[in-house]
């Protein structure tokens, strides 16, 4: 019996979830290693090589690894699970003139589901992975997220969807580190190739980041039912056709083919007419949005007019704001214009460094 529990571990072979199981295995967990596959590459006919956590040598560094260290090492094919979900939200969203959010799907649904179905299989205590962020209980009992401690590494903002019975189960050993100090953490290990090590930031199941070649794929006839709609300015003038609103993001200026004298940005999408709103960047400033499909992390829920930092993108550094119920959710009021409000992604409500909650964005410009 080891004296800190058995922990599963995901192991996507990169140096983050590699030093997770190693450090939790010095530390005197029972380790186990799970590899999951997500995505076929080769029945998908992508020309792609195959990248990130469905990398082939990806899942023999993982092995190879836990072999090393004397720890068993399973992998995991969850593609059904995967592709039913993710992909078709995926798809979905932009037909619905959203842009989604993956990662945070598949945190949120599969990948945490999973691991916890098989923990409990493997009589695991625990799961864990390789995420810059770190848990802790509340004083009212409560699990919550907080942000890791490199802030150019943290990960809090994907994992909002993640409910009290998980997070209750979950390790996150790397919250209170530097990447650095992992990357050397890696060499200490004897693992130098690991070490230096590159990281895949694109889409699992786009790994050319050709997005709209992805839809037109998965969807047939796409091209030419949304093909010949209109550019339209913020007064509803028409400027010129486009290639299909889902081919659009909020925010977008490069690759819209369209010469207007000065530099243009997508502004909003109208999926029931084909529009795409283009307008000047200072058009992209709003200072409000609904939120839906809320998780609550560190309390039950919020008070009316509660404040707190909202994060409306990964990268975002977040902006102070007021939360208010809603008939469908929240509303968010900013204190100041944010940049680049877009329907599909997470906004997620923080106090301090810790998350009180998250959901969708569903709409912005309410007053």
């Amino acid at each position: 019996m080891s004296r800190n529990g058995k922990v599963l571990v995901a192991m996507s072979g990169g140096v983050d979830s590699t030093v997770t199981a190693l450090m939790l295995h010095e530390q005197g967990y029972e380790v186990v290693g799970i590899t999951m596959k997500t995505w076929d590459y080769a029945s998908s006919g992508s020309s792609s090589k195959e990248t990130g956590c469905c990398n082939l040598d990806s899942f023999n560094d993982a092995r190879q690894a836990a072999v090393q260290h004397g720890f068993p090492h399973f992998i995991l094919d969850i593609r059904d699970e995967f592709g039913d979900f993710v992909i078709e939200n995926f798809v979905e969203e932009y037909i619905a003139g959203r842009t989604p959010n993956p990662c945070v799907m598949c945190n949120t649904h599969i990948k945490w589901r999973a691991l916890l179905k098989r923990a409990d299989a493997l009589n695991c205590d625990f799961i864990a992975t390789g995420h810059y962020a770190s848990i802790y209980q509340h004083t009212n009992n409560r699990y919550v997220i907080c942000k890791g401690k490199d802030e150019t590494k943290d990960q809090s903002y994907v994992l909002w969807g993640l409910q009290q019975d998980l997070l209750s189960r979950t390790i996150l050993p790397l919250g209170g580190y530097q990447k650095t100090e992992i990357r050397q953490m890696a060499l200490d290990f004897g693992y130098p190739e690991l070490a230096k090590k590159s990281e895949s930031y694109e889409i699992c199941f786009v790994p050319d980041n050709d997005y709209r070649g992805f839809l037109k794929n998965k969807v047939a006839g796409l091209e030419d039912r949304v093909n010949g709609g209109w550019f339209v300015d913020k007064t509803g003038k028409k400027l010129g056709q486009h290639k299909g609103y889902p081919f659009y993001t909020i925010g977008q200026r490069k690759g819209l083919d369209i010469a207007l004298g000065k530099p243009a940005f997508v502004t909003a999408i109208h999926p029931e007419t084909n529009t795409v709103v283009l307008g000047d960047e200072k058009d992209l400033e709003q200072n409000n949005m609904v939120v839906t499909r809320l998780n609550y992390i560190k309390y039950a829920g919020i008070t009316d007019g509660m404040e707190a930092t909202t994060k409306i993108r990964y990268k975002d550094k977040g902006a102070f704001s007021r939360l208010q119920m809603h008939e469908n959710g929240i509303e968010v009021q900013f204190f100041e214009h944010v940049k680049g409000i877009a329907p599909g992604q997470s906004a997620v409500f923080y106090e301090g460094n810790d998350v009180i909650g998250g959901g969708t964005i569903m709409r912005s410009n309410l007053l």
